[in-house]
């Protein structure tokens, strides 16, 4: 592989994440800030390396017997493919060659975020885990398979009646045996629909309108086999694609924050996150998510 492609730095490490292989651990926690990792790893029963590069950050420990990192990705679907691919490349590559490993291993991606819900019922400083993900970013149709065709995805781009300059939304689903301890832990499960940005692409507008072609209402009112949309996000649908198609196990939990029905806002945003946090390296140490 040349040299252009897997991107090495002087120490051996990882081009953007700084690290090399025995700096992280096959459990990884992800957070989008990473001013939100030290409040994850406080949770540790120790912490083995830490580092820090732009906004990638990595802490690596112990919960209980169990070797876990967490570190954050920065916003959106295209950090995700960064901090994604290179976290499989220290796992399944040999760096120095770019060959793949014989033996490939398997990580566990735990997305611990934030949210907005677009359901009336749903409670502010409630926890959701996304049993699938509709990506209305771009990041997954550079990758095969083509995750376009699944029914949900084509359904809800004939019911937004979407114009032709914008994507065409794809579908995929966490992993299930993950999503089941989450809803054992009392969780509820949803779909989330992940969007390239905050703003127009959610629908929300500050001084320049947006021009999105369909309402808020028309994701509320959707309903597929009983399946319906829950809450927006900017990285889940990443996480989820690239996980399936490297052959790796995910889940998305969001902290909702936001009620965009009712037009609310949490009051308790840093309770919420550390509740949130605390809720799943707790079950990790209880056995959860293996």
């Amino acid at each position: 592989m040349n040299n252009s492609e897997l991107i090495l730095n002087d120490d051996g490490s990882i081009y953007h994440l700084g690290i090399r292989p025995e700096h992280c651990a096959p459990l990884i926690i992800t957070v989008g800030d990473p001013d939100r990792v030290p409040i994850v790893s406080q949770f540790f029963d120790r912490i083995d390396f830490t580092n820090r590069k732009r906004e990638i950050c990595i802490h690596t420990g112990v919960l209980k017997n169990r070797s876990v990192s967490v570190i954050s990705t920065g916003m959106g679907t295209d950090n995700i493919d960064i901090v994604f691919n290179e976290l499989d490349a220290l796992f399944n590559l040999e760096l120095n060659t770019g060959k793949p490993l014989k033996s490939p291993t398997p990580l566990t991606f735990i997305r611990l975020g934030t949210s907005g819900t677009i359901q009336a019922n749903i409670e502010l400083d409630s926890l959701i885990v996304a049993e699938a993900a509709i990506g209305f970013d771009n990041l997954m149709h550079y990758y095969e398979p083509s995750m376009c065709e699944h029914p949900i995805a084509v359904s809800l781009h004939s019911k937004l009646e979407m114009s032709k300059n914008l994507n065409h939304p794809y579908y995929v689903k966490g992993d299930p045996a993950l999503v089941n301890d989450c809803l054992k832990l009392g969780m509820s499960k949803g779909i989330i629909v992940t969007n390239p940005g905050f703003y127009a692409p959610q629908g929300r507008y500050l001084r320049i309108k947006n021009i999105l072609p369909y309402a808020l209402n028309e994701f509320l009112h959707f309903n597929y086999k009983n399946a319906i949309i829950t809450n927006f996000d900017m990285e889940t649908s990443g996480i989820y694609g690239l996980s399936h198609v490297m052959g790796h196990r995910a889940i998305s939990i969001s902290a909702i924050l936001a009620n965009r029905f009712h037009g609310t806002f949490s009051k308790q945003t840093d309770k919420t996150v550390f509740n949130m946090i605390e809720q799943v390296t707790t079950a990790i140490k209880n056995g959860f998510f293996l």
